[in-house]
């Protein structure tokens, strides 16, 4: 029979292991990218946000793919790295501290993305199957419907319930819930816009406001 764990020895590990995550997920990728390649403050441009999903409404459509990438695999590395050297369990400390990081970057006074692609990458370097999944059903309800925030708000909802009920996983589907609820909860504006048929489908061309406030955002990264 195991050893029980010694809270007072583990915590400082945790809590480690959370804090790399947190600064990792802070690198704030769409600000940082738009920035090199000239094109100022991406918080000035659109909805302000420092997404994928703004940075594409730049017009450069490689500085957006860019930036999902390095969003992604923020989340990826941090479970990637301390998965190998302390497990699962402390891989998806990591995983929510990367989270966390990408939502509220102490750099940006707490103001950051929406975390889709962060989730994704998380869920990449922690299960790939479901990743694989996960993914399909975002694409699957894009191309149905054209609303990224629509599939977005879907592909988490269904991967908590999956990675619980199809994989067994259930710790991770627990971690993955809290992600959710988290998601949900920045989108809350796209929700609004989506029960009253006002949300930016993909593709679409955003008109800058007459009053000059930032322009809605069709569900950012």
């Amino acid at each position: 029979m195991p050893d029980p764990i010694s809270w007072a020895f583990a915590w400082p590990y945790y809590l480690a292991a959370l804090a790399f995550g947190y600064l990792l997920g802070c690198i704030p990728f769409g600000l940082v990218i738009t920035r090199m390649a000239g094109l100022g403050d991406i918080r000035k441009i659109g909805s302000g946000n420092i997404g994928t999903t703004n940075v594409l409404r730049t017009g450069n459509k490689s500085l957006a793919a860019a930036t999902l990438v390095c969003d992604a695999l923020k989340g990826t590395i941090a479970v990637l790295i301390v998965g190998f050297y302390f497990g699962q369990e402390m891989a998806l400390v990591a995983g929510l501290g990367a989270f966390l990081g990408h939502l509220f970057p102490v750099w940006l006074k707490f103001r950051g993305g929406k975390g889709v692609a962060t989730y994704l990458g998380i869920l990449l370097g922690l299960y790939w199957p479901m990743f694989l999944l996960a993914a399909a059903i975002w694409v699957g309800m894009a191309f149905a419907f054209r609303y990224s925030s629509l599939s977005a708000l879907t592909a988490s909802l269904a991967t908590p319930i999956l990675l619980y009920l199809a994989f067994s996983q259930v710790q991770m589907a627990e971690m993955f819930l809290v992600l959710t609820i988290l998601i949900w909860a920045k989108h809350h504006e796209n929700i609004g816009r989506l029960l009253r048929g006002e949300e930016s489908k993909i593709g679409s061309k955003s008109k800058p406001p007459p009053d000059g406030s930032s322009t809605p955002d069709g569900g950012g990264t």
